[in-house]
């Protein structure tokens, strides 16, 4: 499972990063083709708790047919989202993804409503990682090992 949170971690950096890079070329505020793309150090062990949070949700709901899970998918990840950015504000004072001002349709600052179908999405194209990543697994750890 650790290795598996590792490989989340490191995915979910990429894929902020790509995210937000193509924010700024999107946004008519900023937009740029410099496309600069980022994320936070915060973001690594955010992301790796897919391995704990998402992988036995997925597993029970498997048989379900897929809009219901991805409709359990967004709101899982809003949710999770709202509580690591409160849990980091009361830590540091700060939210890394504070969309208070950047977002109308946003919650204490905490998560982004209009975000709902990018997680959804998400959750459905998770489960087909969280599937490679289970028979990727054995062989990641037996070359470790050595």
């Amino acid at each position: 499972m650790f290795v598996r949170f590792l490989i989340y971690g490191a995915l979910g950096w990429c894929m902020e990063i790509v995210w937000s890079g193509l924010g700024g070329l999107l946004d008519p505020k900023q937009r740029s083709w410099k496309l600069v793309g980022y994320t936070y150090l915060w973001m690594f062990p955010l992301y790796g708790l897919v391995a704990f949070l998402f992988e036995p949700v997925h597993d029970a709901i498997r048989p379900w047919f897929f809009l219901f899970r991805a409709v359990v998918y967004g709101l899982g990840f809003m949710a999770t989202e709202y509580m690591t950015g409160w849990v980091l504000r009361k830590l540091t004072g700060v939210c890394p993804w504070d969309y208070t001002g950047r977002a109308r349709w946003h919650l204490h600052g905490l998560m982004r409503l209009d975000y709902f179908p990018a997680w959804a999405l998400l959750g459905l194209g998770l489960e087909y990682v969280h599937d490679f990543l289970v028979r990727l697994t054995p062989a990641i750890l037996a070359a470790l090992s050595g």
